[in-house]
């Protein structure tokens, strides 16, 4: 099990694994050929980033069974899924802000996210591990007021896809599996969401699969894998909100109203 991230350091930027509190700095190419230099840093001298640079992020809707079942939805027979901005993207420790001119509800969804090592079309559930580098905390944030608000179209990748509401990290974990991983998520220190990955209707590996059969998946892109029970909205002005996966670690952002 390795975990990778990204970094800025003195302004530069980086990318490692995390061994004994630091970083084992590398250079190279964290999805192709990567060596580790020997240098060492501590994380209290970094400045933690998003730990892919995806090309798309891929967000499902209606992919766990508790969900369907609290919503009344039917099991659907293929992936749902939209793509987020990728200037959603919004790094660990990030304080996340609305846009000025809207003043409704947002909510956090935690989820697990899959990001793509290799480039990866048309491949089986057999094949998809191969394609996967490993595995990560996401938030989906959705302005909500914005999902309903034209009663003729669901505005999904507006509502989704606006500027920071697609933090994710802080690693990429690597040798898991993560049907035995659970997801938490933690408002202002108390527990909102707590279920595990393998309620998913589709596993990771039938995700990878299908979804490279629409579209050409490439190193570092993310997939959202889509939330169960829990879902609420950040009311405070200022607002903690922690997105936890054992095994993996734990993304922390604000939201400022």
């Amino acid at each position: 099990m390795t975990a990778w991230l990204r970094f800025c350091h003195d302004g530069e930027t980086g990318f490692g694994t995390l061994t004994g509190g630091g970083i084992a700095v590398h250079d190279g190419d964290m999805f192709g050929a990567s060596r580790p230099t020997g240098k060492r840093l501590a994380l209290d001298d970094v400045e933690l980033l998003a730990p892919s640079e995806p090309s798309k992020i891929v967000a499902l809707w209606n992919n766990f069974h508790s969900l369907a079942a609290k919503l009344d939805q039917p099991k659907p027979p293929e992936p749902l899924y939209l793509l987020k901005a990728t200037t959603s993207v919004a790094a660990p420790g990030a304080v996340i802000r609305p846009p000025t001119a809207y003043s409704g509800k947002t909510t956090y969804e935690g989820e697990l996210g899959i990001v793509i090592g290799k480039i990866c079309s048309e491949v089986s559930p057999g094949e998809a591990d191969d394609f996967i580098f490993g595995y990560t905390c996401v938030n989906d944030i959705t302005a909500n007021d914005i999902l309903t608000r034209d009663s003729t179209f669901a505005q999904w990748a507006r509502s989704k896809g606006i500027d920071g509401y697609g933090p994710f990290g802080p690693v990429i974990v690597a040798g898991i599996d993560p049907a035995t991983l659970v997801v938490r998520t933690i408002l202002n220190g108390v527990e909102r969401q707590n279920y595990p990955i393998s309620d998913m209707i589709f596993s990771a590996q039938e995700l990878v699969s299908l979804i490279s059969r629409d579209m050409t998946l490439l190193p570092g892109d993310l997939i959202a894998c889509g939330t169960s029970v829990g879902v609420g909205v950040m009311k405070e002005p200022a607002n903690t909100i922690t997105i936890a996966i054992d095994g993996i670690g734990e993304l922390t952002n604000e939201f400022r109203q």
